[in-house]
């Protein structure tokens, strides 16, 4: 039985337990269930704090798991990046006083206030750069430098409106761009039910990212259409009863839906029509 673990609280919970139901598994009703036996599909789920996901994959207790890039490599586990799955992205920056510090080189000799130290102690060990001290805080790091406690955070940024607020601003390149990923033991031979796990996944990332766009198009109009719609290999055609029109059925990407239904109007395509994927195997 392949064992998963899954983030119980915070913006991972959520996301990813909707990720694994729209594949197929069973999910919890109850915040308070702690482990989760899915007979039907032989897997059985543990919900974990995310923070310790990355560990509990690390030491073999489970077999793959479910947390963000930015926990996997501050928790220096023996776990590694086995599929991103494409939600809770998040750009993890260094920040400062605004006009204090301009960049990351700046940072010798200060102090560090963040959630992830390893992962800080990481970076500036590879650009060459060593602070005084890495401060650990659990939360509420904009405010550790106004209090005293450091010179410089570094802290997931995602629109700067608390930075800002706070006096501060972002300088340097990010550190890492995060997301949610599935995790697996660094060492390891895969885990019996892996590969279906991880098909069923890309399954839905495929189905969240693309369309179906149906179409009816004039037989003289057709490869201008198709040129528009590609798809993944080739679009389905099929030829009308009138003999002088074909219908076109291509997955063109979601973001993309609206400016291709444009286009294909201006070609001369009619009776578009767009409908979701619940799920895909490509």
């Amino acid at each position: 039985m392949l064992r998963i673990a899954v983030p119980n609280k915070g913006s991972l919970s959520t996301p990813a337990t909707d990720m694994l139901r729209e594949a197929g598994y069973r999910q919890r009703r109850d915040g308070r269930e702690l482990v989760l036996t899915d007979a039907d599909n032989d897997v059985e789920f543990f919900f974990l704090r995310p923070r310790d996901v990355a560990v509990y994959v690390g030491a073999g207790t489970v077999d793959v798991g479910i947390t963000g890039r930015d926990l996997l490599l501050d928790s220096g586990a023996a776990a590694v990046e086995h599929l991103p799955l494409g939600f809770a992205g998040s750009t993890f920056r260094y920040a400062a006083p605004a006009g204090t510090i301009t960049q990351v080189d700046d940072i010798a000799g200060k102090r560090v206030a963040s959630s992830y130290t390893r992962l800080v102690a990481d970076h500036l060990a590879r650009k060459g750069v060593e602070p005084s001290a890495i401060v650990h805080l659990d939360g509420a790091v904009e405010s550790s430098v106004r209090l005293g406690v450091a010179d410089v955070i570094a802290d997931v940024v995602e629109t700067g409106t608390t930075l800002r607020a706070a006096g501060m601003e972002v300088f340097g390149e990010p550190i890492l761009r995060s997301e949610a990923v599935m995790i697996r033991h660094a060492d390891a031979p895969e885990p019996a039910g892996l590969d279906v796990l991880t098909r069923r996944l890309q399954g839905v990332i495929t189905a969240r990212e693309y369309v179906l766009l149906d179409y009816d198009v004039p037989m003289e109009l057709l490869d201008a259409a198709v040129a528009v719609t590609p798809g993944f290999e080739s679009p389905t055609v099929s030829p009308l009863h009138n003999g002088q029109s074909a219908a076109v059925r291509s997955m063109v990407r979601r973001a993309d839906t609206n400016r291709v239904m444009d286009v294909l109007y201006e070609v001369g395509a009619r009776g578009i029509l767009v409908t979701s994927i619940h799920a895909c195997r490509l």
